[in-house]
Order: C-alpha cells, then sequence, then structure tokens
C-alpha cells in the first residue's frame, strides 16, 4: 500500500470578517420568465436568506481589505502602484472558524455547541464565505480549494473564535510555494 505525499502548506491569506454568517444553498420558486438567450421560459429560483447577500459582500470587503494589507506587508507598497494582485491559484486549503451568536437560552458558564438550525448549516456557511472570497479574487476560482477545515463556535468558546459573530479564514497554498 502507498500513501499519498503530504503537501506541505504555506499561508498566504488571513481574513477577519465582522457580521453574522450566514448560510447560502436553499431556493425558493419565484416563478417563470423568459430566457432572453434561449428564448425559452425557465424559472426563477431566489434565495431564501435575505441574510446572505449582506454576508458575502462583509465577505468580499474583507478580504479585499486582507488582500491589500498582505501586499503591501510582502511588497511595501499598494498593489494599485505595483500592478494589482494575483488571485491565489492552484490547490489551496481553506480553515474556517464561524463565530455564531449564543442563544440568551444556552448556559453561560459552561461550553456548548452551536447545533441549533439558528446557527446555519456548516456546508452552506462555507459555499456563502467561498463565493465572497471568490468575488475579492482572492482566488482564482473556489473549485482551487481542494481541503476544508470549518469550526462553528460561540464567541469565546475557541480558540479561533471572535468575540462577536463573524469568522477568521486563512488561506494557504498546497505544494511547492514558488
Amino acid at each position: 500500500m502507498t500513501t499519498a505525499p503530504i503537501l506541505e502548506r504555506h499561508l498566504r491569506l488571513t481574513i477577519v470578517v465582522h457580521g453574522r454568517p450566514a448560510p447560502q444553498g436553499s431556493k425558493k420558486y419565484a416563478g417563470h420568465r423568459l430566457n432572453a438567450a434561449s428564448g425559452r421560459m425557465s424559472a426563477v429560483l431566489v434565495e431564501q436568506s435575505k441574510r446572505v447577500k449582506p454576508w458575502r459582500a462583509l465577505v468580499t470587503a474583507a478580504t479585499t481589505t486582507a488582500m491589500t494589507a498582505a501586499h503591501i506587508k510582502q511588497y511595501g507598497g499598494y498593489p494599485m502602484a505595483m500592478g494589482g494582485m494575483q488571485p491565489l491559484d492552484g490547490p489551496l486549503e481553506a480553515e474556517i472558524a464561524f463565530t455564531v451568536l449564543k442563544p440568551a437560552s444556552a448556559p453561560k458558564r459552561r461550553r456548548t455547541w452551536p447545533t441549533t438550525r439558528h446557527s446555519g448549516d456548516v456546508d452552506k456557511l462555507i459555499r456563502s464565505t467561498f463565493d465572497g472570497i471568490a468575488d475579492a479574487a482572492a482566488i482564482a476560482d473556489d473549485s482551487r480549494i481542494i481541503r476544508v477545515t470549518a469550526t462553528k463556535t460561540f464567541p469565546g468558546e475557541h480558540p479561533d473564535a471572535l468575540d462577536q459573530p463573524g469568522a477568521i479564514i486563512r488561506l494557504y497554498t498546497l505544494g511547492d510555494p514558488s
């Protein structure tokens, strides 16, 4: 039996987003419309959660800020003056720690887990977050992410937990750092 080689990982970007994480994925039917390109009728599906769009916008803004800060740290100048920032490409890894609201009814003095519908499905939280990162052009495409570690936690109950709702996202390149 052969084992796959362990890929070296190199931290490329740390993004801190403040705001309530919102899951993406559930759609609702909103009627039919004529598709101008094909001339056929097609169903119109809209995002069910009204919180998705604001969350994605917060992720995009925080990602742009993190990219600018990383570029300044690495090159000592603003990206626009130096030809812009290149998106991360190749195999990528993402670590995400989502900090969600703790219900008022939850115990205050002991660790609890965000397992209610109110905290969102972790896979749908990842989907909306990856789309926000892709919207900021930090990554060539979210299909480049081949490994994900995601955690949902309440404020103060995990080493990466924020003191308010939001997320800490770390993006790594895998393999040769060049």
